[in-house]
């Protein structure tokens, strides 16, 4: 999972890598491909060859924040790729590149699996730690894991998966927390009724397309199909994430999602400030349920250092200012009030 640098050089960065994988492109797949080869092609496919295994590599590793891993994955990436864009009749000279590249990345695939392995070696450990934790598992899930395994993003998007199967299967006997220290975010708003539409939708147009589509190309339609599923899967745990997961202020923690795309859990002691009415800054992550009309936010909490807030797929993103719009702004308040 890549996250986009956030530096002025980045996107020139990122344009100059779609430049050269384009231009490769239309130089062995476009038309005038007959007309722009020479009939010594060996320094051209040289050259192709250096832009997919070093030139992309560093243009990537420019954009985005990649590790040593990752970066060789897209060393073998390019490799790979090359053998498919440049034509079999010019890439023959160097052909072992290719048998390279898979090695390399059956190397790295191995390495994820590794991963995944010790994470399951690790299952007892984690279920021990959250059972000691108080709160929901959308938030003692990832502490528990990095307790006994290293943060990893292939990691993160498992643990994400996870917690929408667990949401969607097995929550449906459990009743969400009213007490004096939640306040919920949803219950004045169309979220939940907006989730349920999009999953009248899906199936829906899974029953009306699958079946026209499957006459045309039965592995497409498949494909769709299990994507429809998984989507339908991932709203009801949404539904039912934003449900059980009110805003919490306990243990010293401030504590709040909306559903599985988004939550912080941060310290009381780092909010710098609270203010009422005013307008959060571009960059604030935003905690105000979806509505047919655009809601406002009520609140802007400040803190006084970034607190790292887990969004889509387990990405991590520090953050400095949150905006919140909740069903009992008063009851909020007296709590905020209560523990300065």
């Amino acid at each position: 999972m890549f996250v986009m640098r956030q530096t002025h050089y980045a996107k020139w960065a990122l344009a100059f890598l779609l430049l050269v994988l384009i231009s490769n492109f239309l130089v062995y797949r476009s038309p005038f491909s007959s007309d722009v080869i020479p009939d010594e092609s060996f320094w051209l496919v040289a050259g192709s060859l250096v832009d997919f295994a070093i030139v992309v590599p560093l243009l990537v590793l420019l954009s985005f924040r990649i590790n040593a891993k990752q970066l060789l994955a897209v060393i073998a990436a390019g490799l790979i790729a090359a053998r498919f864009i440049i034509p079999a009749l010019y890439f023959e000279p160097f052909a072992s590149l290719f048998y390279i590249g898979v090695a390399i990345e059956i190397f790295v695939l191995l390495a994820e699996l590794a991963l995944l392995g010790l994470l399951l070696m690790h299952t007892p450990k984690i279920r021990r730690f959250m059972s000691q934790q108080h709160g929901s598992p959308l938030f003692t899930l990832f502490p528990a894991v990095h307790e006994n395994v290293k943060p990893n993003p292939l990691i993160h998007i498992v643990l994400s998966e996870a917690l929408a199967f667990y949401y969607a299967f097995f929550t449906w006997k459990k009743q969400p927390p009213s007490d004096s220290t939640t306040i919920t975010l949803h219950k004045n708003t169309s979220l939940i009724a907006f989730n349920i539409m999009l999953i009248h939708a899906i199936v829906i147009e899974t029953i009306g397309i699958h079946w026209w589509l499957h006459d045309k190309s039965a592995v497409l339609s498949i494909v769709l199909l299990v994507l429809n599923v998984y989507s339908v899967i991932y709203f009801i745990g949404d539904i039912q994430a934003t449900r059980l997961n009110p805003l919490t202020i306990c243990d010293g923690n401030l504590n709040v999602s909306l559903g599985l795309n988004k939550r912080i859990s941060a310290p009381l002691d780092s909010i710098r400030a609270v203010r009422w009415v005013a307008k959060p800054e571009a960059d604030a992550l935003s905690f105000v349920a979806k509505d047919f009309e655009e809601p406002e936010p009520q609140v802007v909490i400040d803190f006084h250092t970034p607190q790292q807030a887990v969004l889509f797929f387990g990405k991590t993103q520090p953050v400095s200012q949150i905006a919140l719009k909740v069903d009992d702004p008063a009851k909020l308040k007296d709590l905020l009030d209560s523990v300065k």
